[in-house]
Order: C-alpha cells, then sequence, then structure tokens
C-alpha cells in the first residue's frame, strides 16, 4: 500500500470519526410498550435529524435501572405510563428538572411535577382514566356510578379488579384518598376486598373479560383497554366490548380518576438540549393526537382536540368531568397506600 493511499484512508477515517462525534442521538428509557409510538419516533428523528436509541422496560425495572447506573447512565430520556412513578423517580433525585416555556404553556399545572428553582422535574403528555365496567344484563347502571359504591355491600362478590399493588391501582386508590382521607378510604378499601369474587390477578383487558364470561360482574380498567376492544377488527373482541357498559364514576361529585403517561430528563443526561427537544415534541398538536389515536389515550396539551371514534363512544360523545387535584399528591400517598392494602388483605 502506497503513502498516498495510507494518506487517504487516513482522512476518509477522520471524516467518518468526525461525522460520527458530530451525529446527533438521544437516549431512551421508555415504559411505554405500544407499537404505534414507533410512529412518534421515527417523525421526531426525520424532522430534527436526531437518533432515538430506546430501552425498553416497565416503570419499576426502569427505575432501579437508573438508581444501579448511576452517573454513567446513558439515558437523557425517561418515558413512565404512572403518576406515582413518576413521582417516585423525582424523590428519588433520578430526574433533572427543566425550564420550558414551550412545555409550561402546552401542559397544565396539574400534569406537571411540582416547579421548583431550578424547573419542573416532568410532564404528563397523555392520560388514561380509571373508570368501571359493568355487566349490562346483570348490574343497574346507577349502583357503579361511583368509586364509593364499589365497597357497598351489595356488591359483595361481584367486583374483579387486578392487584391492588399494581401502579394504576395505587394511583387510583392514592387519588381516592386524597379525596376521601386516610380512615375512610382504609375502611372503602376493606369494603372492596370483601366485594371481590376472585383474587385479583391479571391485567385490565382480564377484568374486562371476566365480567363478559359471567365470572364477575364489575370491574375496574384503563379506559385505553376498552377502546383496544371497540376498535378492534376481530369479531371477538367486538362482541366482548358490546357485553359491557362503562360508566365514567364519580361526574356528580369530584370526576373520573385520570393517570398518566409522562416523561422528564434524566439527572446524568449527556445530550440535555436533545432530551428537551423531544419532551417538546411530545406536547406539539402532531405528537398528542399519535397519543390520541394511535393509543388511546386523551392529550394533555392545551387545545388539542381528539377525534378518537372510540373514546369519544366511551365518553358518551361529549366531555365528562375530571379530578382536578394535583398528580403530585397522588403520588406522594402511594406509601400509605400500601401499607393500607397490606392492613386489608389487598393482594
Amino acid at each position: 500500500m502506497t503513502r498516498k493511499t495510507l494518506a487517504t484512508l487516513g482522512l476518509l477515517l477522520a471524516a467518518a470519526t468526525s461525522a460520527s462525534a458530530q451525529e446527533q442521538v438521544l437516549n431512551l428509557y421508555s415504559a411505554r410498550h405500544y407499537s404505534t409510538d414507533e410512529a412518534l419516533y421515527n417523525n421526531f428523528t426525520k424532522a430534527t435529524g436526531i437518533r432515538i436509541n430506546r430501552v425498553d422496560s416497565d416503570d419499576a425495572g426502569i427505575l432501579a435501572r437508573l438508581k444501579a447506573e448511576g452517573a454513567a447512565s446513558p439515558a437523557d430520556v425517561i418515558l413512565l405510563v404512572d403518576a406515582a412513578r413518576l413521582h417516585r423517580g423525582q424523590v428519588d433525585g433520578l430526574f433533572k428538572p427543566i425550564k420550558s416555556k414551550v412545555l409550561q404553556d402546552a401542559i397544565p399545572a396539574q400534569y406537571r411535577g411540582p416547579e421548583t428553582a431550578e424547573g419542573t422535574p416532568w410532564f404528563g403528555f397523555s392520560t388514561r382514566g380509571r373508570v368501571i365496567v359493568y355487566d349490562k344484563a346483570r348490574v343497574n347502571r346507577a349502583d357503579v356510578d361511583t368509586y364509593e359504591e364499589l365497597a357497598d355491600p351489595k356488591h359483595k362478590g361481584k367486583i374483579c379488579i387486578r392487584s391492588g399493588s399494581h401502579p394504576y391501582n395505587l394511583s387510583l386508590f392514592g387519588s381516592i384518598m386524597e379525596q376521601m382521607g386516610e380512615q375512610r378510604t382504609e375502611e372503602w378499601l376493606r369494603g372492596v376486598v370483601s366485594n371481590l369474587a376472585r383474587t385479583p390477578r391479571g391485567g385490565d383487558t382480564d377484568q374486562i373479560r371476566g365480567v363478559a364470561s359471567g365470572e364477575c360482574q364489575i370491574a375496574v380498567t384503563n379506559t385505553y383497554y376498552l377502546a383496544r376492544l371497540l376498535r378492534s377488527d376481530k369479531p371477538e373482541d367486538k362482541a366482548l366490548a358490546e357485553r359491557v357498559g362503562v360508566v365514567f364514576p364519580n361526574q356528580n361529585s369530584w370526576g373520573t380518576h385520570m393517570n398518566i403517561a409522562g416523561g422528564a430528563v434524566a439527572a446524568h443526561a449527556k445530550n440535555p438540549a436533545n432530551a428537551v427537544r423531544f419532551l417538546e415534541y411530545l406536547a406539539s398538536p402532531e405528537a398528542q393526537n399519535y397519543f390520541a389515536n394511535g393509543n388511546n389515550e386523551w392529550p394533555t396539551a392545551k387545545g388539542v382536540k381528539v377525534a378518537n371514534p372510540a373514546l369519544q363512544a366511551m365518553a358518551g360523545g361529549g366531555d365528562f368531568k375530571t379530578e382536578t387535584i394535583p398528580l403530585v399528591a397522588v403520588g406522594a400517598n402511594t406509601v400509605k397506600i400500601q401499607q393500607m392494602l397490606d392492613r386489608v388483605g389487598f393482594k
């Protein structure tokens, strides 16, 4: 090989190294396991040139990994699907508070972490209602139109629900504690346990199936699980959805509990500017519509309208009353809730 050839190869290698060093990347730890989000990420890359490297896990796994990695963590952005876990990540110092006028203007205060002098630790980008489904042939809708009625002795042996310790239920119960206080909430939880048709198990879709099959008559689920069945092309899914009715609880009092999926910049982000840019993108009308139409979630950004027919059908074609308590308070209640669950024997 001649000196000229070596020199040329050296220049090419240097150019490639420089190009690699200048490549814009974003390292994402995500608990969102929804195939429709692929288009969301791809469009961000097309619009910005920033390539996304993604690690998938559940909320608990991501938080544990961040703790284990410490300052060596490559994570730039964290996406979680529960308010209680977002609160836990904030309390454990796993997020970097940020200041963004775009996000402050777009996301309502109740769907954001607590603001400090350093900034805001996390933002909610989509919501999902925690609703009650019931057997339309055997249950009167008026008997299940509040969360409180789940503990009424008239429903003994009728209720299906997933584990009380699952984050979705911890957040619901934390919300109820914020509304009813500690003592009444523990009494309520004890009543729900007394009304169970079976030991808590499975996911939310399993609870809907339990009602449709007659194993139980009442269940609790996140709205997007039911919306998937309503939008499915499978006849068996449509039949399942048609068998059950749905109630958005507490329309005459504090409103339906809405949990969130949200994001934060990792405490040791190596690409913080890209991270903020990505979170701002998630608040854009384009991304918010992906949440609504892709995974049947309600957008949080102000002024974004939902055109998802399943969501509109569940909500009776119009708006419904949602709780207004800050989700920060809901997350802060979960330690006490877990202790209550242990005391009342809620598996």
